[in-house]
């Protein structure tokens, strides 16, 4: 590219001479000339460049069935390469224009010199945010933290860029400068701390694979409940389920608990699991009536037929005295409860059969005895979830007073007794 310039300029020089009044580079008149001259000339190296740039990328866009020159064109990196090629001319003849004016040579020199740095690394730019929404088409790309590397890799041209610049302004040594930058990098470290830890974090996050655009995540410290949409280098944003926006540190994604719902949306269900409180007064043996009213229940009729017979064979083997109920083996209104709600839950259409079910007595507390449910909703809808659950706990609320017990609560004026 260089030296095509180099002979453009080496056959554009005579005119230059020419109409800079002869060899009276001395005159600002010849230098306005000049300058206008080579304005004129650089525009209409960009009006072409440009023109065909433009048309080629779009021909080519038009006619392949990859979308990536598709998004070269959306982000407009054929414009941004067309200035770049009058600049480089404008560069390369900025000695000859200017020899007579080293000042302003210098100082024109350095203005288009940084101005090519920052349009080169914005071609960059272009270029990998093309990659970048190429890449977001992609299924198996789609989830990944694909912004945070590439900002990673933009600020390391950025920095490159920077260093570039500053020993453009001020004569340095590349080297020099790098050395110079290394005695301060504790300093560097200070200003890009969030950016440093953000780095490793994306990392972190990537490699063992904890969190993907689209996850459903919560994390209490943040007030975060919903959908992943984009994780940067520094922030991971969270669309929650009132439409708001939560945006976390991505550094705390590796220092912080947070709870991902990936795992529960891939299985073949979602947990239920709650309890209710059974007032551990109401709970007792049965008696032979009792048992012949309860097997009106569908349910556990045959059940209660069965057991009946075996603790009834067991207790006349045994000699037991049934005088008192405590004696020998008894069926109780909360054994035959669970019993039923077991057999309610196994033949619920929305629950997976596949998956743990149970129902559970859990450790006695002073609010009375814990009977929790633990099953998997085939539906994993929220809403459809939740439905599922009030339609189980809705049964079980009424159910209760059929075996002669009652769910626990505290007091209240409507309860009391005068």
């Amino acid at each position: 590219m260089f030296k095509f310039i180099e002979k453009v300029f080496g056959f554009l020089y005579p005119i230059f001479r020419k109409w800079g009044m002869g060899y009276n580079f001395s005159s600002y008149l010849s230098l306005i000339l000049n300058i206008a001259l080579l304005c004129l000339l650089a525009y209409s190296i960009y009006v072409v460049f440009r023109l065909v740039l433009v048309t080629i990328i779009v021909f080519v866009a038009q006619r392949t069935h990859t979308q990536f020159d598709d998004f070269l064109v959306s982000n407009k990196t054929a414009k941004y390469i067309a200035h770049l090629i009058p600049l480089l001319f404008i560069y390369k003849s900025v000695p000859v224009i200017l020899d007579k004016f080293e000042y302003w040579e210098g100082v024109f020199g350095k203005l288009v010199g940084i101005y090519i740095v920052f349009l080169v690394l914005w071609i960059i730019r272009t270029v990998f945010n093309a990659l970048r929404d190429y890449l977001k088409q992609k299924p198996r790309y789609s989830d990944k933290p694909i912004d945070s590397f590439i900002q990673v890799i933009m600020i390391v041209l950025w920095i490159v860029g920077v260093i570039v610049i500053i020993s453009k302004l001020f004569d340095f040594e590349f080297k020099e400068l790098l050395t110079t930058l290394g005695a301060v990098s504790a300093l560097i470290i200070l200003i890009f701390r969030d950016i440093i830890l953000g780095f490793v974090a994306s990392v972190q996050v990537s490699i063992n694979d904890m969190i993907r655009i689209g996850d459903w995540i919560t994390m209490d410290k943040f007030g975060a409940d919903g959908d992943v949409i984009e994780i940067n280098l520094t922030t991971v944003k969270v669309r929650n389920f009132d439409n708001t926006t939560t945006t976390i540190p991505t550094y705390s994604l590796s220092s912080d608990s947070f709870q991902n719902w990936r795992g529960m949306l891939k299985s073949d269900g979602r947990r239920i699991k709650r309890h209710v409180l059974i007032k551990s007064s109401t709970i007792r043996f049965l008696t032979d009536t009792e048992l012949n009213n309860l097997k009106k229940i569908n349910l556990i009729s045959a059940y209660i037929s069965t057991r009946k017979t075996e603790i009834d064979k067991y207790n006349t083997d045994h000699k037991i005295d049934k005088s008192l109920a405590i004696n020998g083996r008894n069926m109780t209104n909360l054994g035959l409860f669970r019993k039923y709600i077991t057999q309610y839950l196994r033949n619920h259409p929305a629950l997976n059969q596949e998956m743990l079910l149970m129902c559970r007595q859990l450790q006695s507390t002073s609010h009375g005895v814990p009977i929790e449910i633990y099953v998997f909703s085939s539906d994993k809808r929220w809403e459809n979830y939740e439905y599922v659950m009030s339609d189980i706990f809705d049964h079980i609320f009424a159910c209760v007073a059929y075996f002669d017990l009652e769910i626990f609560e505290l007091p209240s004026k409507g309860n009391l007794v005068d």
